[in-house]
């Protein structure tokens, strides 16, 4: 989290998934250039380039996928979240020499340019095995030009945070493009089955991830609250929220974080205006409700990041009769300072 914007801010966290990243893309290189050259000592260097690229960049596409779902499920992935721009960057580099390299070798050679041969040398859209699946990949390396210049956090800043999410959700997009890309041109290409094998393979399991993730976020907005006293409603028991950490339950449509902390309870949103984060699966740190994503701090009396951060989020009234927490689900602006109930 920073006041002000940096290109690039290293930590040693980062230092070393970074320099984690780079060996294992020097590994998996070196490791797929070898077995390639084994099984086909005829294989050009151009063939080579070109397929290490693109297998490479589409395993860490599925890598990317599955980051977000796993830190949903279990809290020993958040550093991986934490860094995943880093990752998705890389991504975007390797998938951009791969089609770089790919309309050089394919469409540079004759009077049209490139770009136009690349959608005009074949037309047989009418043609499950014939479709110029390299338009698929165009589009596909289009989107993700997008979601890699607007990565930093000024542009979530300066578009906002949901015209920015809605612009990096559009990677499902360009994993659909990628996956029509690639299963058709192995369908037109390839003779062996094992390319195929390992991208159902990888489809099923970033489907199964995010459906189970997703069914456990469903599960969690089921809470049912009924009980209502004074424009109140029972939230849950004292007891049941830990030190320094949050419940959080559903009020009509909107999640609430309850924290605990030093003898207190207060309310705020759970979402973090970071990027969307959950601030209850967070802690308290140093008087601040941060978030378990990227670091974003609040306090947790009137939802507002300490000075000279700008972040706010909304507050609830809250109030504990007979150790129960009871909660008025009408939030008051964000950045309205609310006494916490105190704990007796």
């Amino acid at each position: 989290m920073g006041a002000s914007y940096q290109p690039i801010s290293w930590n040693r966290q980062k230092q070393i998934y970074d320099g984690i990243i780079g060996g294992g893309i020097a590994l998996y290189l070196t490791v797929f250039i070898a077995v390639c050259i084994i099984f086909n000592p005829d294989v050009t260097s151009e063939t080579l380039l070109i397929r290490s690229t693109a297998t490479l960049a589409l395993l860490l596409l599925h890598v990317i996928l599955a980051i977000g779902p796993m830190a949903r499920l279990n809290k020993v992935f958040l550093p991986l979240l934490y860094n995943r721009r880093h990752l998705g960057l890389t991504m975007f580099t390797v998938s951009l020499i791969h089609g770089a390299f790919s309309i050089i070798q394919f469409h540079s050679l004759g009077n049209v340019n490139p770009i136009v041969s690349l959608f005009t040398s074949n037309t047989h859209f009418e043609s499950l095995t014939k479709f110029p699946f390299q338009a698929l990949g165009f589009f596909a390396l289009v989107i993700l030009f997008l979601m890699a210049i607007t990565s930093h956090d000024f542009w979530l800043h300066n578009l906002g945070p949901r015209i920015w999410k809605t612009l990096h959700m559009m990677v499902y997009i360009a994993y659909a493009l990628i996956i029509c890309h690639v299963l058709l041109g192995v369908m037109q290409y390839e003779t062996s089955t094992v390319l195929f094998v390992m991208l159902v393979v990888g489809m099923i399991t970033i489907i199964t991830l995010h459906w189970v993730a997703g069914a456990r976020e469903h599960r969690i907005d089921q809470n049912d609250i009924q009980v209502v006293q004074d424009q109140f409603v029972m939230a849950c028991s004292v007891a049941e929220i830990p030190e320094k950490r949050a419940k959080v339950v559903v009020l009509g449509n909107e999640r609430v974080a309850i924290f605990k902390y030093d003898g207190k309870i207060a309310a705020m949103s759970n979402v973090c205006k970071h990027q969307s984060g959950p601030l209850g699966e967070g802690k308290i740190i140093d008087g601040c409700v941060t978030c378990p994503w990227h670091g974003y701090q609040y306090l947790p009396h009137n939802g507002s990041s300490p000075p000279p951060f700008k972040e706010k989020v909304s507050t609830y009234d809250v109030k504990i009769l007979n150790d129960e927490v009871w909660i008025n689900p009408s939030p008051y602006p964000e950045g309205t300072e609310r006494p916490p109930a105190i704990i007796k």
